[in-house]
């Protein structure tokens, strides 16, 4: 088991996601950017080996625009030497990375232009990632989408615009369970159309179930992993308190993740703690499974 945080390190002074109105663009300042970005994502790749937080979701924002027309140059091959080189440092420092596309990509939507815009963001998510020449347990994860007033027909959207993925795409995708529309047993209808596998958020499962127990619901997304995809991914949070029912908390609550640990100790998986302090509650996590079997720490190759 990794554990880890997504996107922002908030103890350093640099951002991976820097960007710019879509307006200003320029080459100069694309590539000055990109180029900035790289540099702070291997700062962070570095930190994040040095305190054993060995899970990290790389921002979308890595590349401001790829998908976007405005974007004609050809950051592909300008850069990828650094790619390799952080693809090499990601592997040799037993980390696993993941992604996950901003809100808008919806493959299940009744509108082509928006399904095709997810398409080219989620071409640019799986291109980045065999830039770093990452094996397939590097995922990219997005949620099912609308329900459009139609769940049976948003379902079927879906697995229709699946099938129009390259293979590069779907070798890495991965469905998450959300709170208020698709269930696990929502995204279990797709694996058993689609093969997707599925990431199971336990907290948005503790929102929207259909009565599966944390551990009956890591046994059932499991299942839908196969070797090739490494470990199943599962993503981590709790309520914030005094927060709307769904918002996450805002630094880890150790009482709730130590329950989570005792109930989950059957299962492996790697964790991404999708709360707001990052690196800090990631770094408590790590201090609290320390005795956990589970726990690859860093710098330990033979858990692997």
């Amino acid at each position: 088991m990794r554990i880890g945080y997504p996107c922002i390190n908030r103890t350093l002074d640099c951002s991976s996601a820097r960007t710019f109105r879509l307006a200003s663009f320029t080459e100069d300042r694309f590539l000055k950017t990109v180029h900035d970005n790289l540099q702070c994502l291997e700062r962070i790749i570095d930190f994040n080996i040095e305190k054993g937080m060995l899970f990290f979701r790389i921002t979308s924002d890595l590349i401001p625009f790829a998908s976007h027309e405005i974007c004609k140059v050809n950051w592909e091959s300008i850069f990828s030497g650094r790619f390799q080189e952080l693809g090499e440092k990601i592997r040799s420092g037993v980390i696993r990375v993941s992604m996950h596309p901003d809100q808008f990509v919806l493959l299940n939507s009744p509108r082509n232009d928006v399904v095709e815009n997810s398409i080219r963001e989620l071409e640019y998510h799986a291109k980045l990632l065999d830039l770093m020449e990452l094996d397939l347990t590097a995922k990219i994860q997005i949620h099912v989408g609308g329900v459009y007033e139609n769940k049976q027909a948003a379902l079927q959207r879906f697995c229709e615009s699946f099938n129009n993925l390259s293979q590069s795409v779907k070798r890495r995708l991965v469905i998450e369970n959300d709170e208020r529309l698709y269930s696990l047993q929502d995204c279990m209808t797709l694996n058993s159309i689609a093969g997707v596998p599925i990431l199971l958020d336990s907290f948005h499962h503790s929102i929207l179930n259909n009565g599966e127990s944390l551990s009956e619901a890591l046994k059932i997304a499991s299942s839908t992993w196969d070797n090739i995809d490494g470990l199943p991914m599962v993503d981590y949070s709790s309520q914030e308190p005094g927060g709307r029912k769904g918002k996450h908390t805002e630094t880890i609550n150790l009482e709730d993740f130590n329950r989570f640990l005792g109930e989950t100790e059957s299962f492996d998986f790697d964790l991404m703690l999708e709360i707001k302090d990052k690196e800090a509650s990631a770094m408590k996590a790590i201090e609290a499974a320390c005795s956990d079997r589970r726990l690859i720490k860093a710098h330990s190759h033979d858990r692997l």
